[in-house]
């Protein structure tokens, strides 16, 4: 049984019945009695209300009180959690936020790493820098950004440039076991782009690891991309590491609705309830005329 707040006061005005009759002859009844009873004695402004009712929107809020979110909750604990999900979409995407702070920062987390990687970087953008991500990167997953088939060679040996020749010239010489002598950049980058596909991958495997976050930054930076090449738990790791939860929800807002939707859907349906009394309350009524008027129709029965 639905039991909510409602506004009998505004029946009792809208049809203009006697306090003293309210008071004696409807004192137990539901909204659907009083309306039929006043209706069957010739009340036209009941006549009307009749008609009107589950068609006015404005007339909905009212007589459900739905502007307080209890009410609200009320009629959504009686609903199957597929049909509350059908709110979700309706709603703003600052609002689904507040949701996931129900979820343990290890449950959002497992989540964030489920979404599409163009996605979760652009969350890691909204908490570090470019500059933090390479700085806070682990050595493997640089090395695996440099290994990446995406990363055409052209594009490595150009980059390459931003390395000082000092490095270059080590890269040279843990390859080919023979000393540099005389050799700019542009000579050492163009012996390196020569070497086989081994050598190529020892060459860049035995940078110094602060040569390769220069390496790796200036090559992201030019193609933002590129970021997408890190594995998911390297981001959800160093989110969880380096930041706190409202930080972390804060940056979600950059996920498209259909994500954040498919994170609150795992709420238990208690949970999902609290969530959706946030709607704004015209989409709230609009949506339960339109998919759910037996509902309505129970709560003016009771």
């Amino acid at each position: 049984m639905i039991v909510i707040d409602t506004d009998l006061s505004y029946i009792q005005n809208r049809l203009s019945i006697n306090p003293v009759k309210f008071q004696t002859e409807y004192a137990d009844a539901s909204v659907n009695e009083i309306i039929q009873a006043e209706a069957a004695q010739g009340n036209q402004a009941a006549i009307a209300l009749a008609n009107e009712i589950l068609n006015n929107v404005d007339l909905v809020i009212e007589l459900f009180a739905l502007a307080d979110p209890a009410n609200k909750f009320r009629i959504l604990k009686e609903m199957t959690s597929e049909q509350m999900q059908k709110f979700l979409p309706q709603m703003e995407k600052e609002d689904l936020l507040l949701g996931l702070y129900f979820f343990t920062e290890d449950g959002l987390m497992a989540m964030l790493e489920k979404v599409p990687p163009e996605q979760l970087v652009n969350v890691a953008f909204q908490l570090f820098s470019k500059e933090d991500i390479i700085q806070l990167m682990p050595e493997k997953q640089l090395d695996k950004f440099l290994e990446s088939a995406e990363i055409d060679k052209s594009m490595m040996l150009k980059h390459l440039m931003s390395i000082p020749p000092e490095y270059l010239a080590q890269m040279l010489e843990n390859v080919t076991g023979e000393a540099v002598k005389d050799l700019d950049s542009y000579d050492m980058i163009k012996q390196i782009g020569k070497m086989n596909p081994l050598q190529y991958k020892d060459a860049l495997q035995g940078m110094q690891p602060t040569q390769k976050q220069q390496l790796v930054l200036s090559l992201g930076k030019e193609n933002p991309e590129l970021f997408q090449l890190f594995d998911a738990n390297a981001y959800t790791n160093m989110i969880k590491n380096q930041k706190e939860k409202p930080d972390m929800i804060k940056a979600m807002i950059v996920l498209e609705q259909e994500e954040l939707i498919k994170m609150i859907k795992e709420l238990p349906n208690d949970l999902l309830a609290i969530v959706i009394t946030q709607i704004d309350t015209k989409v709230f009524a609009e949506n339960m005329m339109k998919e759910f008027p037996e509902v309505l129709a129970k709560i003016m029965a009771v």
